[in-house]
């Protein structure tokens, strides 16, 4: 049978490269499935797969990887913009958030935040986190890095307490205390406490302390020295800390 040339249809063949980043797209969107684009982009520029960002989203949209996005509904009121520091270890930002193991037992976590390199310095998980606990992890922190000048917290009792007000007269660390009622004042830490519990603690099940912690440490260092941000030029915070020392 012949078919005239004017109903013939060119077949591009993928190239090898093309398929290579296909592959490794897919993996990753497997791997972090809260990723949207932007990251997966940014983790294919780091490895050396990728430069164009069209061309990533063309791959993405056309394996259907979009991630599915929950909007929730925010009353309007005014943000105070906070100034960005300039150097490492000028300002960190503490907050607590909550979550559950699979009897019910509720714990907490501790993140504490370097709001110029967007690293998360530390983050201490137990079912009860007082002030004197958080001064012995302050402390220790001490040990292996600088202090900061500054450090922007909410009102808890445990951020308010005795032993975070001698340790700041101790130590010479400003503690910033937010409004009450106004977490967008401490827009660093808030920010990460989203991504946080978005890509870790909403995508495990803890069987106990020491899993949640187990799961919680892999999450930092992957964080840390791994995931792209947005506000680094798709950098890891701990590589953009490095490069910024």
């Amino acid at each position: 049978m012949q078919l005239h040339r004017s109903v013939a249809r060119y077949q591009s063949t993928p190239r090898s490269d093309e398929l290579a980043l296909e592959k490794r797209l897919k993996a990753l969107a497997e791997q972090y499935p809260r990723y949207g684009y932007c990251l997966l982009h940014g983790m294919l520029k780091n490895e050396g797969l990728v430069t164009n960002r069209k061309r990533t989203y063309r791959i993405y949209t056309h394996l259907g990887l979009q991630v599915r996005t929950k909007r929730r509904k925010k009353l309007n009121r005014p943000r105070i913009p906070m100034g960005v520091p300039d150097s490492v270890n000028q300002r960190w930002s503490v907050d607590f958030v909550s979550d559950q193991l699979t009897n019910g037992r509720r714990f907490r976590v501790c993140n504490i935040i370097d709001d110029f390199s967007r690293e998360c310095v530390a983050q201490v998980t137990d079912f009860s986190i007082s002030g004197e606990r958080l001064v012995r992890e302050l402390d220790q922190l001490a040990r292996i890095r600088s202090l900061p000048g500054t450090i922007v917290l909410d009102n808890g009792p445990e951020l308010t307490s005795k032993a975070m007000f001698f340790w700041s007269r101790r130590t010479g660390v400003k503690l910033h205390f937010i409004q009450p009622g106004k977490p967008t004042q401490n827009a660093f830490v808030e920010s990460f406490n989203g991504k946080f519990r978005d890509t870790c603690l909403n995508q495990h099940w803890f069987l106990d302390l020491a899993d949640a912690r187990k799961t919680i440490d892999a999450f930092r260092a992957h964080y840390n020295e791994v995931r792209p941000h947005s506000s680094l030029n798709y950098q890891p915070p701990a590589v953009f800390a490095r490069e910024a020392a």
